[in-house]
């Protein structure tokens, strides 16, 4: 009844996500950012590893939405790598400077990534109208919108959540995202009604290293130390997921 979703912040991660169930993971480099494409290497060893679906984002940068023709140019080859690749499906969002659906860019990416499934990040959160935006996707045949209902998190985007999901009347999938959890998945099927989840389910965990220099750091400020990553674990992947489905059961 239910397809879960794990975005994946390395291989490690995507291992985790398909032992504890997912049947697909969506694989970012540069989580701190919102999610960037993740290398070449790193698609392929996924790909290599993985028997669930594999999507991976198509964002040059982070920030905005709004993309220069050179940076539309390296999306389009960044979707025909994955594609080689044999990636199942590919995540992108674009803007106009005035907060709707870059329609043009959009239907040359989307053409790019014909015969792949093809996911609307959470651009569309950050959108001027989510009802008129819906819409555009359905015509460009975008298959689903990940969005936390304009709002930090899915939780809290419950209302238009609901709105987005009889509006798209089966027409593309409303995939929530964002905070979603062992806590809440229950609470946002039971009110929203959808079908499909977005979660990364990571817990942190402290590095290897016995020599430290802590007095430096690579880092830019405020972002996570040397010494301590975050990566998706199977018994949380698998927590959230028995949530939702034993109380169905």
């Amino acid at each position: 009844m239910y397809r879960f979703e794990v975005c994946a912040n390395s291989v490690e991660s995507c291992l985790a996500a398909q032992d504890g169930g997912a049947q697909r993971v969506e694989l970012c480099a540069g989580i701190p950012e919102g999610g960037t494409t993740p290398s070449y290497g790193e698609i392929t060893a996924a790909r290599q590893l993985l028997r669930i679906g594999l999507h991976i984002i198509i964002r040059p940068r982070g920030g905005d939405f709004l993309y220069n023709e050179q940076e539309i140019r390296i999306m389009e080859e960044d979707i025909r790598m994955a594609r080689q690749a044999g990636v199942d499906g590919v995540v992108f969002g674009c803007l106009t400077p005035n907060g709707h659906i870059d329609i043009p860019n959009t239907k040359r990416l989307v053409e790019a990534a014909q015969g792949l499934s093809v996911t609307f990040h959470r651009a569309f959160d950050v959108c001027a109208d989510p009802h008129q935006a819906l819409e555009e996707l359905v015509a460009l045949g975008i298959n689903r919108i990940l969005t936390s209902g304009q709002q930090p998190t899915a939780l809290q985007g419950l209302p238009l959540l609901k709105e987005l999901v009889q509006k798209a009347a089966n027409r593309i999938v409303i995939l929530p995202g964002s905070g979603i959890n062992e806590n809440n998945i229950r609470q946002i099927a039971q009110e929203s009604k959808v079908r499909e989840f977005h979660f990364s389910a990571r817990e942190k965990r402290e590095s290897g290293m016995v020599y430290r220099r802590t007095q430096i750091s690579m880092s830019a400020p405020g972002m996570p130390d040397e010494y301590t990553r975050n990566v998706t674990t199977t018994e949380r992947v698998r927590a959230t997921i028995n949530a939702l489905r034993n109380h169905e059961g």
